[in-house]
């Protein structure tokens, strides 16, 4: 209720899915997200798709948790612009939700009580059941030969796997990829010049869903994002070492590329399609 509910902001018009629809891969589709005031915001509009198995949040990991994630969009002015004191006052004079939060929690609803059932939901935006998954587990025709090409292709002369591993296809770490902006990435957080532009790896899982990519929204497809790192990035000056090193560039050809492409895709999978509750 409370991830589709527009009174979460401070103009009762914005809800956690305007930016993060379902029926969006949980993005918005959007190069950046509409800021509240009007224009565009700063940054790509993350998907929520497995974002409970990061070990941090945010483009820039400045959130350690989903639960303190939660909070951040509703407070920002850019996004919902809604002081948590005042969301306090709003939610409590409805009676369904004094209703929900008491059956859910002990003491009623309070900030951090907000920011677990938002966070408790997310975690149910899941996707791990695709083809890829399926071969891991020992069901190796459910990947066509192009597929497998293309996922030697991951794990090998296109060094994706180098920063996408994990259970979630993301090392949780930071790199400067190269794109030539002035956003600060990491350093933001961190105050430490070599951090200049650094974002933390995203998951790939429903990948096919969440177009446009990269923390800008600057590549509008797969194919741009392929062409983008086999090319060995952008020109930004602080561009991470093994980028410089290793993928500069990489000379896949158009086949490789079709291959990689290919099992780029199966990593999409179904997200599960939530639609907005009856609210009280």
């Amino acid at each position: 209720m409370l991830f589709f509910d527009p009174r979460l902001s401070g103009n009762n018009e914005v809800s956690c899915q305007t930016c993060h629809d379902p029926n969006m891969g949980y993005g918005d589709n959007q190069p950046t997200f509409d800021k509240f005031t009007g224009g565009n915001g700063a940054r790509n509009s993350p998907t929520v798709i497995n974002s409970g198995y990061y070990t941090s949040n945010f483009w820039d990991g400045r959130a350690a948790s989903l639960e303190e994630q939660a909070l951040g969009p509703i407070q920002n002015p850019d996004e919902m612009n809604q002081p948590l004191d005042e969301l306090l006052k709003e939610l409590s004079a409805i009676q369904g939700y004094q209703e929900r939060f008491r059956a859910a929690f002990n003491d009623g609803i309070t900030e951090q009580n907000i920011a677990k059932a938002l966070a408790a939901f997310q975690r149910q935006i899941v996707v791990k059941d695709t083809p890829y998954d399926r071969f891991l587990e020992g069901e190796t025709e459910d990947l066509t030969e192009q597929e497998v090409s293309g996922l030697r292709l991951f794990t090998g002369k296109a060094f994706c796997v180098t920063c996408h591993n994990g259970p979630n296809l993301s090392d949780n770490n930071f790199y400067n990829i190269g794109l030539n902006t002035e956003e600060k990435g990491r350093q933001v957080v961190t105050g430490q010049e070599g951090d200049l532009g650094r974002i933390r790896t995203p998951g790939l899982y429903g990948i096919t869903h969440t177009a446009p990519y990269m923390r800008d929204g600057s590549l509008a497809t797969l194919e741009d994002v392929i062409d983008y790192y086999d090319r060995g990035g952008d020109s930004h000056p602080n561009k991470s070492f093994f980028i410089q090193k290793f993928m500069n560039p990489i000379g896949l050809t158009d086949q490789e590329k079709a291959d990689l492409l290919a099992f780029l895709k199966i990593l999409g999978g179904e997200p599960p399609i939530f639609t907005k509750p009856e609210l009280p």
